[in-house]
């Protein structure tokens, strides 16, 4: 499993889960800080990694006009609220569990939610 952290998640989230042997990445190390839902789930689609958010609303329209225009896509991950931001270790353990139950990641256009 390979994700692709949206920018409302901290860089410190991705650097935690590569210690913990994630495939990580995130949309600040790439650069990708202020650019449009869809270009964030395009970018993390080229990759082949499913996009991790705590923007529910905007990707659950995204991922709709994704499949009705049928663009590539490998999942979205949303972080519910009651992670907080600031928990990096905390929300690295829970990818690392969920990358344990979906290793060849997410079929396409499925929306998941992070469990604690």
């Amino acid at each position: 499993m390979k994700y692709y952290l949206d920018e409302d998640l901290s860089p410190d989230i991705a650097v935690a889960g590569r210690a913990r042997g994630l495939d990580v990445v995130s949309a600040h190390e790439r650069e990708a800080r202020a650019i449009p839902d869809e270009e964030q789930l395009s970018r993390a689609a080229a990759e082949g990694r499913c996009l991790v958010t705590f923007n529910r609303n905007d990707f659950l329209r995204v991922t709709r006009q994704a499949y009705d225009r049928l663009r590539p896509h490998c999942g979205i991950l949303i972080v519910p609220p009651s992670f907080r931001y600031e928990q990096y270790g905390t929300l690295a353990d829970a990818l690392v569990a969920h990358a344990s139950k979906f290793p060849d990641g997410l079929p396409p256009y499925t929306i998941a939610f992070l469990g604690a």
